[in-house]
Order: C-alpha cells, then structure tokens, then sequence
C-alpha cells in the first residue's frame, strides 16, 4: 500500500491560529492538536505537543536503541506503544512550559501511526479521526468531553453545536487529566482517513466530510474540507490533515 497524505489550516473568524499539524509520511506519523490558552498560550501548546510527537517517532525511527520512557505493553501494538509514549512526553513537555503568561496553555490531540504491520491512534480532548470506507464514514474516536460522558450515561443530549457545555472538555494534554485513548486499527486499501480539529467537524457535519474525502488528491481535499468548513460559518481555527490509503 502506498500513502498520499496532507494537511490545510485556516484561522478562520479568530485573530490567531492556537492548531498545529504535522504530516509525516516517511515516519508513518499524521497528528492534529489545538492548543487552549488564549492568545499565545494555545499557539505554544499546539506547536509544542506536535513537535514533540515528530521528534520522539524521528528518534526512534533513527535510532532502533534509544530509551522509549514507557516500557512497552505486551497488550499494546508497537504503534500503539509509540503513541501512548508520544502523547506521555508531549504532556511532559506542556507542563514544563506552564509557566508565567502561559500557565494556562494546554492542548488537545489526535495522531495516526502506521507501521509495517498495523496502525494506531491516540487521542486527547476533542480533536478527532474519521474513516471513509467503502462510502461509510466512521468517527474512529470518541471525544473525552462532558457532553460525551452524559451520552455515555444514558443521559439524552442536544448536539454539541446547540449545547452550551458542548466545547467542554473532560482531558487535556497539560493538565491533570491528561490520559490519552489508544487504540490499534485495521488498515485496508481504498480507506481514506481525515484527523481534524472541532473547527472543521463542527460547522460541516459528517454527512458533508463524508462527501467531500476521496474525491481528488489529499492536498485538494485537505484544502477543499477548510475551505468549506469556513464558508459553512466556521468560527473556530480550523485544520484538516488527510491520509490516503491506495493500493500499491
């Protein structure tokens, strides 16, 4: 299988851009993060959790020997291993920063590896991974946000866009509740798999993510989903980053 991946950001009705993103197809690695803060706080967190995420998968893949901080799981894949260790040096990496005018700052995230033999994602906060296949898309992660623990209790709920709770977040990379939710993937010829902020899930919905992947290369989809996102109203900065799975 081959891979034709990319990323588009727009700041969209903000002042300033608090997401990051990363595509990183030589290390397999594809991450999305939007930082909380405010003005400068969020932009650090969000660029701090992706450089830390491509730095530790650039060691690793350098250099077979170097020291992993989390000794790895028998129960987890090597990519879920990979993730969970990313995800545990990027909160490492936050903390140290919250400091001063950014004591603050945290960040939400949602990565994507893909190995010789599996694939994985982790996540933190709301940021999410969707998975057109055969014409269905599936939200691959589910949100760690009080509106979706509610719906987790049986509790009946508007939606996240009509709510006043709905951009509440239950985790956050930088503070206390911090845990990222990994989980491996079977990966297939023909998937098409989009990571993106709120600011692009929100205003278009899944029905109109789901008509738009696919249709032409990454980048032009990447850029047409920001693109539409904003034109639907879209507030928030928002981000897209696609991965293309084709048979080699």
């Amino acid at each position: 299988m081959r891979i034709d991946s990319a990323g588009w950001t727009h700041v969209g009705r903000r002042s300033h851009n608090e997401d990051a993103w990363a595509v990183r197809a030589d290390l397999g690695l594809f991450v999305v993060a939007d930082g909380l803060g405010g003005y400068e706080g969020g932009e650090v967190a969000s660029r701090c959790v992706v450089d830390t995420f491509a730095g530790f998968c650039e060691r690793v893949a350098h250099d077979p020997e170097a020291t992993w901080p989390h000794r790895l799981q028998p129960s987890r894949s090597r990519e879920e291993d990979l993730l969970y260790n990313c995800a545990w040096l990027a909160q490492r990496a936050v903390l140290s920063r919250r400091v001063g005018k950014l004591r603050e700052m945290g960040s939400t995230v949602v990565a994507l590896s893909f190995g010789a033999r599996s694939a994985a994602v982790a996540h933190v906060g709301d940021s999410r991974l969707y998975r057109l296949r055969e014409g269905q898309l599936e939200a691959l992660t589910r949100d760690h946000s009080l509106l979706e623990e509610m719906r987790q209790a049986g509790v009946e709920t508007p939606e996240r866009r009509e709510s006043s709770y709905g951009h509440l977040i239950t985790r956050a990379l930088g503070t206390d509740a911090a845990e990222p939710t990994v989980q491996r993937l079977e990966v297939r010829a023909g998937d098409v798999y989009l990571l993106c902020s709120d600011g692009l899930y929100e205003p278009l919905g899944p029905e109109r993510i789901a008509a738009r992947l696919g249709q032409g290369s990454a980048a032009g989809v990447a850029e047409a989903l920001v693109e539409e996102a904003y034109a639907a109203g879209g507030h928030d900065n928002i981000t897209a980053v696609v991965v293309d799975v084709r048979a080699g």
